[in-house]
């Protein structure tokens, strides 16, 4: 059985075109029509092998909204992903590009895996059962 790591932290950077202000305030300031303003709702399409699509879907809160640094925080509180984590927090910042026009998306996943909990869980069942003999 392959595994993956329990918890991790992953970033990766992506070029646009637009300007750093426009991309943080699309994500920071307009909610998603169906939803209150701090508790978002999305879906995604997702390609597998066979190329059949399959939409995903996420609810999230905001957690934190940094206009200076232009960053927005958000956790992720249900849907396809949480049925894999037992926490998935995803941070975007927006920067500059140093040359040219538009930004650079900075994302960072942070996640804990349900592997992980659970491991912990039984660690901790079987020490309290031992202290109990």
């Amino acid at each position: 059985m392959a595994s993956s790591p329990p918890t991790g932290k992953l970033e990766f950077d992506v070029e646009i075109d637009a300007t750093p202000e426009q991309l943080h305030h699309m994500w920071a300031h307009r909610p998603h029509p169906r939803a209150p303003h701090q508790l978002r709702e999305s879906s995604r399409m997702r390609s597998t092998r066979r190329r059949v699509r399959e939409a995903k879907t996420a609810k999230q809160v905001v957690e934190e909204i940094d206009d200076e640094n232009k960053s927005i925080r958000f956790k992720i509180l249900e849907g396809d992903l949480m049925e894999e984590y037992k926490s998935f927090v995803i941070t975007l910042q927006t920067l500059p590009k140093k040359e040219g026009k538009g930004c650079i998306a900075h994302w960072t996943l942070e996640y804990e895996s349900l592997r992980q909990f659970f491991i912990e869980l039984t660690g901790d069942m079987g020490a309290h059962l031992v202290k109990e003999k």
